[in-house]
């Protein structure tokens, strides 16, 4: 396979067209860490950015970053954490998952746009993702937006890369918000609860006043090990349902007293504060009790993103017909499934729960094997999925980039 390291904008404008002229369909990487993730793509070259790897600006008073996209994550999550700030969106490290090295890159991390447990309150990547620089499969450098909040005047084209999975342009560059990390975080334990219960509680926590930061439920699990990155809070294998407040310590404090006054009816609410609350929702965030090198780590796992309302009860099916585990975060609006080994990594039912729900559902981990037979990325309606291919059409007419990432190839 050949593998193409460009040094600059102008050298990725230079292998486009190349690619075009010689109708040679190219695979967009950083580092690689999410190559498992998608279809198998139908081509033999690979266009990679990890050397466009440079802090372009840093303006901690301005909150903004701009950042090449091929830097890695790690060593700007270290960046900003230096000035006692942080990406709010809470990017998920899909390493522990997948069973790769730690190394995403920021051009990874927004062409996935896999937000952590603060989305219910902070919103996604693309939320904070304020402009870019990037290669379309014209072979032509665009940008979109700016660096600044502010910024828009007509088409937010940046909102289109985060989450397109590289097969609409090659990012460059990016200009990211960054938001400062709060001086405290407590977080309140119930334990004990069934899904449904826990779905009730959580939907409390988010209606109340108490400016609720994250809100997930471990349910009972006999398949989960004292090894899940959960450390002694979930050791017994106990159902175990989390809420995070975040602020200066004297507002996180009051509120998580009133928070656990309100939550009295669903049982006693025990405390956890600072590094160990962190530390709990960093396992979340990563899917640490589902991890490759886990008790679990042979299963496929699924994203499934449905209205919180309706989270309990499909996950809870699921478990129950497929003798697989499941994780609620988002209040119950993200289920996190990892299922028994099965040819189809039980596709059918997954989607036929989601789409009774108005849910959608992605298959993050899989063999090779089972991501030919299966869709990885929930199929759209007909009148949606003809949009999204009109817009991809307007960025790269060819298919040139990622090409047969997000649609199995059929016979």
């Amino acid at each position: 396979m050949d593998t193409l390291k460009v040094r600059d904008a102008k050298d990725v404008e230079e292998v486009v067209r190349a690619a075009i002229a010689n109708e040679q369909p190219l695979e967009i990487i950083g580092h690689g860490s999410m190559r498992s993730i998608g279809h198998a793509m139908a081509t033999n070259a690979v266009l990679d950015v990890s050397a466009l790897n440079a802090v372009t600006s840093y303006e901690p008073n301005e909150l903004i970053v701009t950042l090449q996209a091929g830097a890695p994550v790690a060593d700007v999550l270290s960046l900003i954490d230096a000035k006692n700030q942080q990406f709010a969106f809470e990017p998920v490290n899909t390493a522990p998952l997948l069973g790769t090295p730690l190394s995403g890159t920021i051009g990874g991390m927004i062409a996935a746009g896999l937000a952590g447990p603060r989305r219910i309150k902070a919103g996604g990547a693309r939320d904070h993702l304020l402009g870019a620089h990037a290669v379309s499969g014209f072979g032509d450098s665009f940008k979109t937006g700016g660096k600044v909040v502010k910024n828009v005047t007509g088409y937010d084209l940046c909102k289109l890369l985060a989450g397109s999975w590289g097969t609409l342009s090659v990012m460059t560059e990016v200009t990211l918000k960054v938001m400062p990390k709060p001086e405290a975080e407590r977080t309140l334990l119930l334990r004990g609860l069934d899904d449904a219960a826990a779905n009730k509680a959580m939907t409390a926590a988010l209606g109340s006043p108490y400016d609720v930061s994250g809100a997930a439920h471990l349910p009972k699990s006999a398949l989960r090990t004292r090894t899940d990155g959960l450390g002694d809070i979930a050791g017994q294998g106990e159902a175990v349902t989390v809420l995070r407040l975040e602020g200066i310590t004297a507002s996180a404090s009051h509120r998580a007293g009133s928070l656990r006054e309100l939550l009295a009816p669903f049982g006693a609410a025990t405390l956890i504060e600072d590094a160990a609350s962190s530390m709990l929702w960093s396992a979340i965030r990563d899917v640490l009790p589902f991890a490759a090198g886990g008790a679990l780590g042979d299963w496929p796992v699924w994203r499934i993103v449905c209205p919180p309302a309706s989270g309990a009860v499909l996950g809870a099916q699921l478990a129950r017909e497929t003798g697989g585990d499941v994780i609620y975060d988002w209040g119950g609006g993200l289920i996190w499934a990892a299922l028994p080994p099965k040819p189809d990594a039980h596709a059918p039912s997954v989607r036929q729960r989601a789409d009774a729900v108005g849910g959608h559902a992605t298959l993050i981990r899989a063999t090779e094997d089972v991501r030919r037979v299966v869709d990885v990325f929930h199929p759209q309606a007909p009148g949606v999925a003809a949009l999204s291919e009109r817009v991809r059409a307007s960025f790269d007419p060819k298919s040139i980039l990622n090409r047969g990432r997000l649609r199995r190839a059929t016979a």
